[in-house]
């Protein structure tokens, strides 16, 4: 058989409207474990940050200041943001409410994000509460961090359907992102949560969103690949001009919540398909994928990611 590092990296073939370069989240430290049934301890969830520095990922969402009998997989988030204190990345980390927030920052946290139900089912199944009661949170969490000069990513999950509820309309989705803009958040997550969103639907939520003022600039995407549409739909968002994506190295994770949700979209295939587009991330795929290996030996399970598989062979 074909060697296939031999064959090298993707040719580079640029689309004539794409952009010169994108901004990967990589997601695997907290997106990815959380939803894993083997727990890492610290001293491994540091060490896979450190993996991911090393490869290029500028931007590492490192843990969640959860209540950890809710997450198990996020306990010692404090201790492991301390720990990865020395890395020159942006190391944002996910909060529920304000006593997260004050945990977070005591912990060196200068960057959070903070997430929201656009489905009432989803809220209650994942946040524990009503969509009214988890907004007027957020909001105290955001408020608080703007006026310390603190960095806001918001999350909207649920975005392209839901198992109770089934699909979602865009409009539902603008008026959450409106009063999240409103709150003061910078940038908005879309989050396929379930994973199956098609391009159709990407298309139109960002038209939407945009169409009343959102700016494209503030968006970005958050795939998940159930339904293998994943990729496809990034290139549906690069279309309509998204430049930030989220991803997990390996593929890796999902939502402990959602029934039916599998694995986030994989960093390496993101990468692979960018870089055949001639789309810069900064990243070094061949360091990416071998932190993907470290991490799927680690959890002691094969990636779903197809470029990792492939390059592992």
């Amino acid at each position: 058989m074909t060697d296939v590092r031999a064959l090298g990296l993707p040719a580079r073939v640029s689309l004539p409207s794409g952009p010169d370069a994108v901004e990967v989240w990589e997601m695997a430290p907290r997106d990815g474990l959380q939803a894993e049934s083997r727990l890492l301890g610290i001293d491994e969830r540091v060490e896979l940050i450190e993996r991911l520095a090393g490869a290029g990922c500028p931007i590492i969402e490192v843990g969640s200041f959860v209540r950890p009998d809710r997450v198990p997989a996020m306990a010692g988030s404090d201790e492991v943001l301390r720990r990865v204190a020395h890395l020159d990345v942006r190391k944002p980390v996910l909060v529920p409410n304000l006593r997260g927030y004050e945990l977070a920052r005591a912990a060196g946290a200068t960057e959070i994000a903070v997430f929201l139900s656009v489905t009432e089912s989803f809220s209650q199944s994942n946040l524990g509460a009503s969509r009214e009661t988890m907004e007027a949170a957020a909001a105290a969490v955001v408020a608080r961090a703007v006026a310390d000069g603190v960095r806001v990513r918001g999350y909207l999950s649920m975005v392209f359907g839901d198992p109770w509820e089934g699909p979602v309309s865009p409009r539902e989705v603008l008026g959450l992102a409106q009063r999240m803009r409103a709150f003061g958040v910078s940038q908005l997550s879309l989050g396929d949560t379930i994973g199956v969103a098609t391009p159709g639907q990407v298309t139109e939520v960002v038209r939407t969103l945009t169409g009343e003022g959102v700016p494209v600039a503030d968006l970005a995407l958050h795939m998940h690949d159930t339904y293998g549409q994943a990729l496809a739909n990034v290139a549906a968002g690069l279309a309509e001009g998204i430049r930030v994506f989220d991803s997990s190295a390996g593929g890796v994770g999902g939502c402990p919540f959602a029934r039916s949700a599998t694995g986030n979209l994989a960093t390496d295939d993101l990468l692979w398909m960018l870089m055949g587009m001639g789309i810069q991330t900064g990243i070094n795929l061949d360091a990416l994928t071998e932190a993907s290996s470290w991490l799927s030996a680690t959890l002691r399970k094969p990636p779903t990611s197809r470029v990792a598989t492939a390059l592992a062979r």
